[in-house]
């Protein structure tokens, strides 16, 4: 193996023409005041002092360091091209025919510095020391070795993912694209590894488009929703008024001087017992320090909080040395009055999320560790809350102010728009710009919640700050499943991956295929569909313009794919019903033929989905979910919702407002069957129910159910006839 080594002072002579440069200035960094400005000759350059950096950004990616590139020419390509990515429009980069004309994030840059590192690296341990004498092969070799995932010691663990392959071809071949502008070492001219290949297609991936972030199981998002709902609406409050209980608790005044040690401890357990309180309970982490320290799992004082009896007597901490003494004291304290948490002893009832009956909200809080994690598992809930209910991106819930919450506007009828404020950060210039949210109430009161239960003497200027969703979802769904979270009547929360790509795209994909659904039981997804809407009309170029996009694009794949099943479905001979119906099947019939076509002009050749659902797809863009029936929404004049509603020339229909059995562009389909079954059950209970008197409801309940048992009995003669 080839060792290159250097000091400190011999990398700054090799430093190139460059090296002086201020980074900040080159790439238009504010610095504050008095702080940092790192220089491409340095070593390290750090950007903490850089003003406007993302909340999301870790310490450890705010600095780059060049130091563990090991041949010390190429810590000075890494610089320089590390520069060149920051500052595409310094003069010296510009220039470059081949160079990138926007500028990465530092936290981009950080991440192509630890992949060049590890390219450098690589070179460096196969013998290789000039640039120039790398070729195609050194390349194919590193991307067959970042191919696998290996371990510490070298030895493959599994298969790389394509993105992890892609970035290995990127590394490699972006530094070629600078090559006229390194001063220490360079390329053989017109060296480009994979040249005319882009690294998505070497790698085998896909260009970037689709979404691949697969969306929560309903057996997973119903639990986790339900549980971070409960948790903060219902747990919520009493645990934010015991954090503030415990916040105002005046502290006991203490004694300095260790004399009458003994009869003032003694008088403080005398106490416990003349009172009937019981001795405070130690945290689950210090009894299991005891036990590391050789107590005995028999030992009656082994969970009682010794430092608790020392605070009642008006000293800080219990000293050791005085355990012999007290300790029969103390254990005639416990078997009198018993040993019980420190807060929480005699909770509030609240209803189990089950609906069977109540329960403490709490059997109690051992100590401030047992309250601190508490108070994380409700931020948790909040930030479950958040993410589920208005698809915010992990910057936008980590750059939330604590005057997020804006406050709410009165739209009369009994109606509130509540509104989020945050920053945009996604493709924008760095610092990002302000934006707000326009939500849902409970999404609302989540952020409410998480700023109150900040910790006053450890104050924050965000709801949130950063966080790792992920370990915090594990830490939660842990509590969720425990035997504490089943005591509440929690659902179980099924082992599925979340993270905050995830719950964007399962908001948006219930928006698109469950439009009249509900989450957790009490969510109307219509309504978060009403807020979003609001937002994109408030703020049509801002981040909820593009969740609205992302909805849109998950509409149209359910519009195709359904009209795709229901055109499977008429080829099988199971037909449309309604009054729809035939324009449909009609229509479906022209699909037919010209399929027929394309396969007499290529015999052998049997059109796909994909060229079926493109005769479709001028169809599919006008499918329009209602909760028992598709809308075709072809002309605003036939739809009979806008002709009730007043309005003909609207440009989508009134679902609320939907008779799909007389509506001349609705059609029933075999999916809907269960609505109507339902309908028709729930009429009969109701025309059972009706007394004598009440002859005019019971016809109108009556010709409702003739209507129901119509669509039922279409449906049912369509299927038969496919049958």
């Amino acid at each position: 193996m080839t060792t290159v080594t250097d000091t400190a002072e011999e990398a700054g002579q090799q430093a190139g023409s460059l090296a002086a440069i201020d980074i900040c200035e080159a790439a238009g960094l504010t610095v504050r005041k008095g702080g940092i400005r790192p220089r491409v000759g340095d070593l390290i350059w750090s950007f903490a002092d850089v003003e406007g950096l993302p909340v999301s950004l870790r310490p450890s990616e705010r600095k780059l360091d060049f130091s563990k590139v090991r041949n010390p020419r190429w810590r000075v390509v890494a610089q320089e091209f590390s520069f060149a990515r920051l500052a595409p429009g310094h003069e010296a980069v510009r220039e470059l025919p081949q160079a990138f004309r926007y500028p990465v994030a530092v936290k981009t840059g950080h991440g192509r510095l630890t992949k060049l590192t590890e390219w450098f690296n690589w070179l460096t341990g196969h013998g290789v020391t000039s640039l120039a004498d790398v070729t195609q092969q050194h390349c194919q070799a590193y991307y067959l070795h970042r191919s696998d995932v290996r371990d510490r010691k070298g030895r493959v663990l599994r298969p790389a993912s394509q993105e992890a392959r892609m970035h290995a071809v990127q590394v490699m071949q972006e530094p070629a694209f600078y090559n006229e502008l390194f001063t220490a070492d360079r390329f053989t001219e017109g060296f480009v590894p994979w040249s005319g290949r882009a690294p998505f297609e070497v790698a085998g991936c896909k260009a970037r488009g689709e979404n691949a972030a697969q969306p929560l199981r309903q057996e997973a998002l119903q639990p986790w929703l339900a549980a971070a709902l409960y948790i903060v609406e219902t747990l919520g409050p009493h645990v934010l008024e015991l954090v503030r209980s415990v916040r105002q608790e005046e502290e006991t005044p203490t004694w300095t001087s260790n004399e009458r040690w003994q009869a003032r401890l003694s008088a403080a357990i005398s106490a416990h017992i003349a009172e009937d309180e019981p001795l405070q309970l130690l945290e689950p982490t210090e009894v299991a320090s005891r036990l590391h320290e050789g107590w005995s799992e028999e030992d009656p004082l082994l969970q009682v909080s010794l430092n608790a009896v020392a605070r009642k007597a008006g000293k800080l901490t219990f000293a050791h040395r005085w355990l012999p003494t007290m300790r029969p004291l103390l254990e005639q304290a416990v078997a009198a009055v018993g040993v019980r948490p420190r807060w929480g002893r005699d909770a509030p009832a609240v209803t189990r999320a089950d609906g069977s009956g109540e329960v403490p909200w709490t059997e109690g809080v051992a100590g401030a560790m047992a309250l601190n994690f508490l108070v994380d598992r409700v931020r948790t809930a909040c930030m479950v809350v958040v993410a589920l209910l208005t698809g915010m991106r992990a910057s936008e819930l980590m750059e939330m102010p604590v005057d997020a919450c804006v406050p709410p506007q009165d739209l009369g009828t009994g109606r509130m728009r509540y509104r989020l404020r945050t920053k945009l950060i996604k493709g924008q210039e760095l610092g990002g710009v302000w934006d707000e949210w326009v939500t849902v109430r409970q999404a609302y009161s989540a952020v409410q919640l998480a700023v109150d239960l900040q910790d006053p003497q450890n104050p924050s200027p965000y709801a949130f700050g950063r966080f790792t969703f992920i370990g915090r979802c594990n830490t939660l769904s842990s509590w969720v499943n425990s035997p504490e979270g089943q005591r509440l009547g929690l659902t179980p929360i099924p082992d599925h991956p979340i993270n905050l790509r995830i719950t964007r795209r399962t908001l948006a994909m219930e928006l698109a295929h469950r439009p009249g659904g509900l989450l957790a039981a009490k969510i109307h997804l219509k309504h978060v569909t009403v807020v979003t809407t609001e937002g994109y009309a408030a703020r049509p170029g801002g981040a909820q313009a593009e969740f609205l996009a992302d909805v849109a694009a998950e509409e149209q794949a359910r519009n195709q794919n359904l009209t795709l099943a229901a055109f499977r479905d008429s080829q099988k001979g199971i037909m449309p019903t309604g009054p729809g119906a035939r324009d449909l099947i009609d229509f479906f019939a022209s699909v037919d033929q010209e399929l027929q076509a394309m396969e007499a002009a290529a015999p052998g050749v049997k059109p796909g989905d994909q060229e079926v659902i493109n005769l479709l797809s001028r169809r599919a863009k006008t499918l329009h979910l209602g909760i028992a029936n598709y809308c075709w929404f072809i002309d605003p004049a036939k739809a009979l919702c806008l002709t009730l509603a007043g309005t003909p020339g609207g440009d989508k229909p009134l679902a609320g407002m939907c008779d799909s059995s007389r509506c001349p562009q609705a059609t029933h389909h075999l999916s809907h069957r269960p609505v109507w079954a339902d309908s028709a059950e729930n009429k009969k209970i109701f025309i059972g129910n009706v007394r004598r008197g009440q002859q005019t409801e019971k016809a109108r309940l009556q010709a409702d159910l003739d209507r129901d048992l119509r669509v039922l009995a279409e449906i049912d003669a369509a299927t038969a006839q496919g049958a």
